[in-house]
């Protein structure tokens, strides 16, 4: 039997759970953790729950927490300077803005702990094929050799 893919899942996965103003991708985002989740090992990170917890409504944070509980997402390891510093270079070399340091964060997370997909909404920092080349160029720069694919995740359900 083959490994299953690795995916980590950045905050807005979860947060899409809930998207009413967007019901293609709510809808997307709510076949993949009821019907394909089993399908691949799924992680989270203390970034995910750092992200919640700046969360202004208390309405949706509990929702997001619960979601986690419900889906029963696992947190992957933890956060050390090594990821603290891959998500400084791509800030220094203008992948993510200064300002979406989040973002580089989670990028450096699935990067050192070699996750196979990096599953995101978010198609202007995140899941496009022109981030996913300058990260691993990047990440093979500095001595991370195995590629990381920036998907949304459209592209990791199928057809039962």
């Amino acid at each position: 039997m083959p490994r299953k893919l690795k995916i980590y899942l950045d905050t807005s996965v979860i947060n899409f759970i809930y998207a009413d103003d967007a019901p293609e991708k709510k809808d997307v985002t709510l076949d993949f953790f009821n019907n394909y989740l089993n399908e691949y090992d799924v992680f989270i990170s203390s970034i995910v729950y750092d992200e919640i917890d700046n969360t202004r409504s208390e309405i949706k944070k509990l929702l997001l927490y619960e979601a986690i509980k419900r889906y029963n997402l696992k947190t992957f390891n933890e956060i050390n300077n090594e990821i603290v510093k891959i998500a400084q270079i791509y800030i220094d070399k203008n992948i993510i803005p200064v300002s979406k340091f989040e973002d580089a964060m989670h990028i450096a997370f699935a990067t050192f702990y070699e996750f196979d997909i990096l599953l995101s909404w978010n198609f202007k920092h995140l899941a496009n094929i022109n981030k996913q080349v300058l990260v691993n160029a990047i990440n093979t720069s500095i001595g991370y050799n195995k590629p990381l694919l920036l998907f949304n995740p459209m592209e990791v359900i199928y057809e039962k």
